[in-house]
């Protein structure tokens, strides 16, 4: 049988705290009757380093390969700033693991190479606690 829980990885996006983006995005899930792992990504480091040791210490490959999929909730996906970033990593991580990843931002300016390059089956752009939670019932729709 295959997982309906997701993984929901985030980072604050402007005023609305990792915790709170996790909420909304898991809110319209519930709408959509998939359950949602909440996964803050609060005290992401700038070092790659930092990045994978917040990821270790919140077990988060356990996590994800017992969910049907990752959503990856960043303010910005820009090329320029993925290398060494969460995103990049948590993309990554997903892709290696076979496990499909989605991703909600508030601003997306990576071309179709780069949404590819990181094997992200859609992105969905939102960035109010409102339109985080209808992002969150179009990927129950999606997945």
């Amino acid at each position: 049988m295959i997982p309906r829980t997701l993984l929901v990885a985030s980072g604050a996006f402007g005023r609305l705290s990792s915790q709170r983006v996790s909420a909304a995005i898991s809110r319209g899930l519930a709408g959509g009757g998939i359950t949602s792992d909440q996964c803050p990504l609060e005290s992401v480091g700038d070092l790659p380093s930092e990045v994978r040791a917040l990821l270790e210490a919140l077990d988060f490959d356990a996590r994800m390969r017992r969910a049907r999929a990752v959503v990856l909730a960043q303010w910005r996906l820009q090329e320029r700033t993925l290398a060494g970033s969460a995103a990049f990593e948590i993309a990554t991580r997903a892709r290696q693991a076979g496990v499909p990843a989605y991703a909600v931002t508030a601003e997306n300016t990576l071309d179709a190479f780069d949404a590819r390059i990181l094997d992200l089956q859609v992105i969905l752009e939102a960035s109010t606690a409102r339109a985080l939670a209808a992002a969150g019932r179009r990927l129950a729709e999606l997945v």
